[in-house]
Formats: structure tokens, sequence, C-alpha cells
């Protein structure tokens, strides 16, 4: 006898299994079901102890569930996510719950959710963050929807989510892509933070000429301190990793071309849309894509002179812990950035998301957990509304104490040849953004003067054109 399920789990790939296995360990009996059907009967013949029930066909899987049915599918963003949902539409009744978990576009979240919406059919767009080890044991999860949507998953989610003492890591975001749009925006910040760690540790080898095991317990340090961070300890166990065919630095091994998977692009995109600087994480993106003209560059090094200077021995101690500093300012700048991309998006789509609950469940799960998620918390649980997290209390006072060292630490790379794209571009929007007037009246001067643009005036309001 087939005993029903509390859970759909659409897709078997890494992550959709290790969400399915985290899933079931709370105590909910999970139907799973994979376009390769093979891996259904592989997977629960894996596992013969779980609550597992075999769903080889959408109707087998929609006969499984409970109502009302929560299906979350596990699938490559696009054209998957409407093949699945052209198959499951027909079989879904009023109040069931829809849930893609990938890294979909927040406009394509939208439509989906206006088109199931008219058949009372609920639909979840999730940003999971966490990998696949926190797929299994605690993610970060971000969903977006109506509210009834939230009340039916929110039992399963709260459970499978990373804890911190806040809580479980999940809220519910807003609206239709709003989970979606978040889960961007971390992933924009993401990239912003491993890119502005990488910086500090070409300054730390290049520059100083630490090896790859002296920049490991460097970043060790200063993880026990306020840049405690994932990323930043991962950082320091990837420099501690030796090659067994060659005896090196397994880090040293591996091809300086980046990947990308859309995502951080998408923030950039969204924010030229919206308006909204993010720099830091722009700098980022272009350094990956840079990374990946590697020929180019190659050839380049050849034939473009330029500085390459190390820095003096006698002055590690003072720029290691003027580096630990700067990265500390510019991680602060990236989250501004996101947080005001958040708040901007929110106010134009209606979403009302509450940026210290986001704060909160990044603290936990996700890639881009860090202490520094505490403080950015606490400054938007004081002031909701407040514009920039650069003009919060207690982060104006931290930023006031490290710009010499964050300003030092710039300087010293441009005079050496070692680029930092994303620190520089956080030091300038943080000098940009505390800046009463900006050299723009130039601009606008030049734009009135080559193409009657108008202009306003400081003194009165309206356009005017002069003759230049």
């Amino acid at each position: 006898m087939t005993t029903q399920a509390d859970f759909g789990v659409i897709g078997l790939g890494t992550m959709g299994r290790n969400l399915a296995l985290n899933i079931e360990s709370r105590g909910w009996r999970v139907a799973v079901w994979n376009l390769e059907t093979a891996w259904i009967e592989r997977f629960i013949g894996e596992h013969p102890a779980a609550a597992f029930e075999s769903a080889p066909t959408f109707e087998r899987l929609i006969a499984l569930l409970s109502r009302p049915r929560r299906i979350l599918m596990m699938i490559p963003a696009g054209a998957p996510i409407d093949q699945t949902m052209d198959g499951l539409r027909g079989l879904l009744d009023r109040g069931d719950v829809l849930i893609d978990g990938g890294n979909s576009w927040f406009e394509d979240t939208r439509r989906r959710t206006a088109e199931l919406q008219n058949a009372g059919i609920h639909f979840v767009g999730c940003g999971v963050s966490g990998g696949e080890d926190g797929a299994r044991f605690g993610p970060s999860l971000m969903p977006g929807g109506a509210i009834e949507a939230w009340l039916a998953v929110q039992p399963v989610f709260e459970t499978i989510a990373a804890r911190t003492e806040a809580g479980p890591c999940v809220t519910h975001v807003g609206p239709d892509g709003a989970g979606h749009f978040v889960k961007m925006v971390h992933n924009g910040i993401e990239y912003a933070d491993m890119q502005l760690i990488a910086e500090c540790w070409d300054l730390l080898r290049r520059g100083l000429g630490l090896s790859a095991a002296e920049t490991a317990d460097v970043f060790a340090r200063w993880n026990a301190g306020r840049l405690e961070s994932f990323l930043l300890e991962l950082s320091a166990r990837v420099n501690r990793v030796v090659d067994g065919e060659t005896g090196q630095p397994l880090v040293d091994m591996v091809l300086d071309e980046a990947g990308q998977k859309g995502t951080g692009r998408w923030t950039a995109q969204v924010a030229l849309d919206l308006a909204v600087p993010v720099p830091t994480i722009a700098a980022a993106i272009d350094a990956r894509v840079l990374s990946s003209m590697r020929d180019e560059r190659v050839a380049a090094s050849a034939l473009v002179p330029g500085v390459t200077e190390a820095i003096p021995p006698a002055d590690r101690d003072a720029v290691v812990a003027d580096a630990e500093a700067a990265l500390y300012a510019s991680r602060i700048c990236a989250y501004a950035q996101g947080m005001s991309l958040i708040r901007t998006a929110s106010r134009a789509y209606g979403w009302g998301i509450d940026r210290a609950e986001i704060a909160r469940i990044w603290t936990g799960g996700c890639i881009i957990r860090a202490r520094l998620l505490d403080p950015i918390r606490k400054a938007f649980s004081d002031s909701p509304e407040i514009a920039n997290l650069l003009i919060a209390g207690a982060i104006r006072s931290e930023m006031s104490g490290i710009q010499p060292s964050w300003r030092r630490i710039v300087a010293l790379a441009a005079s050496a040849g070692i680029p930092m794209p994303a620190h520089a571009a956080a030091l300038a929007y943080f000098d940009s953004y505390r800046t009463a007037r900006l050299p723009q009246n130039l601009t606008q001067a030049q734009r009135d003067a080559f193409g009657a643009h108008t202009y306003v005036r400081t003194d009165r309001p309206g356009a005017v054109h002069s003759d230049w």
C-alpha cells in the first residue's frame, strides 16, 4: 500500500536530490520525479529506509501528493520550467503550489505567477543558496509569491532551512518575482566579495611575495575577526591544498579564467535599468570577463609596458593590516549597493521587502553568510526606510575609522601595477556618495553645448538652454 506524500521534488540532480534528502530527513514523506526515470529508482534504491515515493509520471506524482500539493522544481531555468509547467497545469487543482528553486530570471517568475494565478494555482520563485552541502543540511531560502503560497510551504521550508540564533534562514520575501530578485542580488554580492578577496590575495602573493600557505594563514587570522565569512574561510582552505601531481599549491595550477552563469550579469543589467549604481559588483563582472580573454592578456603582457613592483618587505605587516581594513570597507560597499538595489526594486514593483529580514536569512546557510550581516541587520531594523547602508550610524562610524587604510591599499596597488578594480570601484562609490557636489555639472554643460539637451540652474527650477 502506497502512503500519500507530503511534498514533491522534480529533478534529481545534485541540488534536487540533496533537497529531497533534507526534506525527508525532517520527517516529511517525499515523492520524486526525474526526466530519466532510471534515476528515480536508483535514488530510492540508495536510500531504502527513507520515506520516498517513486513518481515516474506527472500523473503519478499528482496522485501521490496530499492537498494542497507542494511541488519543488530543481531543474534548469528557462524553457524546462515552462515545459514542466505545461505538463502539470492540467493536473493541478486550485490552491496547489508549484515552486521554482532554480536561478530563474525574476521577470519570468512574475510572468509564470500571473499565468497560473488565473487557475488559482500558486507559483513560488524561491532562491536557494548554500550549494550542495547547504541543500542537504540547511540552505538559505528566499521564497517569493502570494502569502497563501508561503503559508502552505512555510512548515516544510522552516524545517529544512539553516538555523542561526535569529531563527530559520527563510522568510516570505514578497510577491511574485521578489524571491528570485533577492537571490539574483545575493549572487551579485557574491561575485563582488569573491573578487575583493581575490584582489587582496593577489596583492599578498605578488606584491608581498607571500606563499599560498602564508596567505591561508593571513585569511584565517582575518576570518577570526570582523571579516569572518564563509568565502574567506573557504579561501583559506583552498590555499592550503597541495597538488598531488606537481607538489605545488593546487590553486596555482588552476587556469585564471573565471566562469559565470549569468546572475551576476543580470544584477548589473537590472541596476542600470533601475538607475542604481552597483560599481563594485560591475567591476567583479568585468574582472571575470577580462580573465576570459587569456590569450589576449598573455600576448599583451609581452608588448604593453607598465609598472610591476614588489612592495618592500619591511612594510609587510602594515600592508597586511591595511588590506584587512580595505577588504572590510569594500565589502560594506558591496552590500550597500546590493541592498540599495533591493530597496529600489521593492518600491518599483510594490514588493514591500524587509531588508533587515533579508540580512537575517543570509546569516546562515548561504554563500555570502558573514559576521557583517549582523550590523547590517541592525541598521535596517533600526531604520527600515534608510536610503543607503553607508549612512547608518554604526556603519558610518566604522567607515570613518578605516578610510586611511583603504585609501593606502588602493593607491599602493595602483603604484605597484597590481589591479584591484573592485576595491577601487568601492572607494570611488563611497567618495561619490559622500560628495555634495559632483562634476556632472560640466557633463550637463557639455550635453547642452553639443546637443541642446538643456540643464537646470542651481539658482532656480526649470530646464534652460544656453548658447555656449
